[in-house]
């Protein structure tokens, strides 16, 4: 085969929050009197990494409300709408089918490590996984690094990497791997057709065409 290993973002490509994550934004807009975010095609056009951006792009006045105070208040407004939230319907039937054909499975994601840990285990998915990377904070800077490091230790895995998001794209090309990019969950088709990818799929089973 190809690739030894895949890749996993979370957010957005196993795990399907991107209304929570509306319904999170616009109480924070709400909480601090601005315009709320309209529809999931309003979302999925301004979202992206680094986060703090795309707070701004939200209309967030840093000099008036840090981002260091609106991240944990966006995160006590999270915790609470995602209690609904679950993976893909796809996500079990493609992490079993990875597992046969005998590809090792990782987790990279900026969500912070051990809350990441808690929703796989509340998902009952977290024994598919033979490693999770995440970060040590809330502040959802990037992931890069890690991803960058991890290939580091590991030079012989030929690793794909499948995400959602124009950021996941540039973490594969840092990391020096190959991205396939779901257009399902936090940013749309045509800012995801801008990227070094090696294709666009509508769901997660069309990468299993790919393999």
């Amino acid at each position: 085969m190809k690739y030894t290993d895949i890749i996993w973002d979370f957010n957005g490509t196993i795990y399907d929050d991107v209304d929570a994550c509306i319904k999170s934004a616009n109480r924070l807009l709400g909480a601090h009197d601005l315009p709320l975010v309209e529809s999931v095609e309003n979302y999925r056009a301004l979202f992206g990494f680094p986060i703090q951006d795309y707070y701004a792009r939200m209309g967030f006045d840093f000099e008036k409300t840090p981002y260091a105070d609106l991240a944990p208040e966006w995160m006590d407004y999270y915790f609470e709408y995602s209690k609904n939230s679950t993976t893909y319907p796809e996500i079990p039937e493609v992490l079993d089918a990875l597992h046969k054909k005998g590809m090792g499975q990782w987790i990279l994601s900026a969500t912070e490590v051990n809350m990441l840990r808690g929703q796989l285990e509340g998902l009952g998915i977290l024994s598919r996984f033979d490693g999770i990377l995440g970060l040590d904070n809330i502040h959802a800077k990037s992931k890069k690094d890690i991803g960058v490091a991890w290939k580091k230790a590991n030079p012989d895995i030929r690793a794909l990497m499948i995400g959602d998001t124009d950021h996941d794209a540039e973490v594969a090309a840092a990391m020096g791997v190959d991205c396939v990019l779901v257009a399902a969950g936090h940013q749309n088709r045509s800012k995801l057709e801008t990227c070094k990818c090696i294709s666009v799929v509508d769901t997660v089973t069309d990468i299993l065409k790919l393999l």
